[in-house]
């Protein structure tokens, strides 16, 4: 089953299951998608998603809500931050599993070995292919720095 068939049953199950918090946040899903969609009819595109792109939308929406949570820590909020971080298990279900430290390293060093990047000036490639390999499963913003220290030694 596609992402997006998996999306739509988890909602209806949510609506059986009369779980509001869930079914609000796979709602919030829904329309995420749906904006992305009609964005992308706007240009020549058939406004067709796949699920590299569903992934796309959901690690998005997983960081936005990690800013989120982390804002409303800050400012004492702690019930909002709790549904912050509600929101957040619901939408990493849908999302691959994600890669481990030594995982991650071990994807970084082949990424490498198979560009044959040698100098810093190949961290744009390394990334690309990093991207196009492990979509959704690691943590892009913490991968730059150990990439760029792999490059440097």
């Amino acid at each position: 089953m596609d992402l997006r068939a998996t999306l739509q049953a988890a909602t209806k199950d949510a609506m059986k299951a009369k779980d509001s918090a869930r079914l609000s946040t796979l709602r919030l899903i829904g329309a995420a998608i749906k904006d992305r969609e009609i964005a992308a009819r706007t240009g020549d595109g058939d406004g067709t998603l796949g699920d590299q792109d569903l992934i796309a939308i959901l690690s998005k929406m997983v960081k936005q809500r990690q800013e989120s949570a982390k804002a409303y820590e800050e400012g004492g909020r702690l019930e909002l931050a709790q549904k912050e971080e509600a929101e957040i298990g619901v939408i990493q279900e849908f999302l691959p599993r994600q890669l481990d430290e030594a995982e991650t390293a071990v994807a970084i060093d082949a990424a490498i070995a198979s560009l044959g990047a040698a100098s810093i000036r190949d961290m744009g490639r390394v990334m690309a292919e990093l991207r196009d390999r492990h979509a959704g499963q690691m943590d892009f913003g913490a991968v730059g720095p150990m990439v760029k220290a792999r490059l440097l030694n």
